[in-house]
């Protein structure tokens, strides 16, 4: 297993730099700091008969702002974790991308805690390995805080993408949303979606709403979906979750069938267009390419 980090210079105008580090790697975004350019972690696996261990720390100091692609691929046995602080007023993008060789195993942990103001947008794009397993957990330090946890997965045959969410509202004020989205094709793909959000008593004015869809395009495929709400205030200013897997829209591929395109392409065309609304969301636009890429291979 290799590792690449990149690491923000002190100065206001950031520019990207690499160098070779072991599994720890620490990203630190200085006060007051903006970043122009996205900064990528490159974790490449070379051998999955290798167990390996990754720890990732990613602290954004007060108003600081950066984006973060975790770019991971490659054969491994991989298991990590991922430490996120947002300070007071920061502002940070994290994008983890599994695109792993189709023999990998990964377990993998993010945890942040977002101070006073501060927000997150996370996204976590699963497409490749044999097992892959992330638990975002999202807590907050102080009032003002803004999570969007956004993910997308696409499971073919033997494939086993879970995903465990669990968002701990504990401070007055908070917000958070999470948009999850899967799709399945081929004999025994498998979704796990388990989606926890916890509004703890002192957590005044909270603000949340939590869905996952999932697409199953052939029989064989399964999707596990759970969203989980407790809510221990009445005092909250939002809070709702929802859920829903099943099969293409006939409506939808009718539509484009009935101009013209034959069905196959109209598949792609509702396919794209179901992830299309997440992946826009990354704003980053190459990586959005290299999604979307993906995507058709999957469904080639």
């Amino acid at each position: 297993m290799t590792a690449a980090g990149a690491f923000l210079p002190t100065d206001r105008v950031s520019a990207r730099a690499y160098a070779a580090v072991t599994e720890a790697t620490v990203i630190t975004v200085p006060k007051d700091t903006t970043a122009t350019a996205a900064t990528y972690v490159r974790v490449t696996g070379t051998d999955a008969s290798v167990a390996t261990a990754g720890h990732l720390v990613i602290d954004v100091q007060p108003y600081g702002r950066a984006t973060i692609v975790i770019d991971q691929r490659g054969s491994a046995t991989y298991a990590d974790n991922v430490e996120i602080h947002v300070g007071d007023g920061g502002d940070l993008v994290v994008v983890a991308l599994a695109d792993w060789a189709a023999d990998t195993v990964q377990v993998s942990h993010h945890q942040a805690t977002l101070g006073r103001d501060a927000r997150l947008r996370h996204f976590a794009v699963t497409l490749g390995g044999s097992l892959v397993r992330l638990s975002p957990t999202v807590r907050y330090a102080g009032p003002g805080g803004d999570a969007e946890l956004t993910g997308i997965a696409f499971a073919d045959a033997g494939q086993h993408l879970e995903h465990r969410l669990f968002v701990d509202h504990d401070t007055p004020n908070c917000r958070s949303r999470v948009s999850y989205k899967g799709a399945l094709d081929g004999e025994g793909a498998r979704t796990v979606w388990i989606g926890d959000v916890l509004i703890r008593p002192e957590a005044t004015g909270t603000d949340t709403y939590e869905y996952n869809r999932n697409l199953v395009l052939s029989d064989g495929a399964h999707a596990d979906s759970v969203p989980n709400l407790e809510i221990l205030t009445g005092e909250v200013t939002g809070a709702g979750h929802a859920s829903a897997s099943g099969r293409l829209d006939d409506e939808h591929t009718f539509y484009l069938m009935a101009r013209g395109i034959p069905f196959e392409d109209a598949r792609r065309l509702v396919i794209r267009g179901f992830f299309a609304e997440l992946v826009a969301k990354i704003g980053i636009e190459e990586l959005q390419d290299r999604i979307m890429a993906a995507i058709e291979t999957e469904l080639s």
